[in-house]
């Protein structure tokens, strides 16, 4: 069974740091791409970053430059490091896992709000 848990999130102000982590259970060696997702109040949910099985990244024009994606050696979690933070980074954020297979996993969420 596999299953992501986030945490992480939180009020921050803007310019402000948070990491987020998802830690993801069953095994590791099917996985083919994990990475962070976001949706806002009345908006799609939308890519924010990917790493792929070869450790290759990809990031949303939006978040180039102030975030990070990074996993663990043993590939069982993935960081999302969020720095220089805006308000329009508000949202809830979901961790994904994308099997060798096709199947596709979500976390349940964590809410970001970026506020002064």
């Amino acid at each position: 069974q596999v299953q992501l848990v986030e945490s992480g999130g939180g009020l921050v102000q803007p310019g402000g740091s948070l990491r987020l982590s998802c830690v993801t259970s069953g095994s590791v060696f099917g996985i083919s791409v994990m990475g962070w997702y976001r949706q806002a109040p009345g908006k799609q949910r939308e890519l924010v970053a990917t790493i792929s099985r070869d450790g290759s990244t990809n990031y949303a024009d939006s978040v180039k430059g102030r975030f990070t994606i990074s996993r663990t050696n043993a590939k069982n979690t993935v960081y999302l490091q969020m720095n220089s933070l805006k308000p329009e980074d508000t949202a809830v954020y979901y961790c994904h896992r994308l099997n060798l297979g096709g199947n596709n996993y979500w976390g349940q969420g964590t809410q970001v709000t970026v506020s002064s």
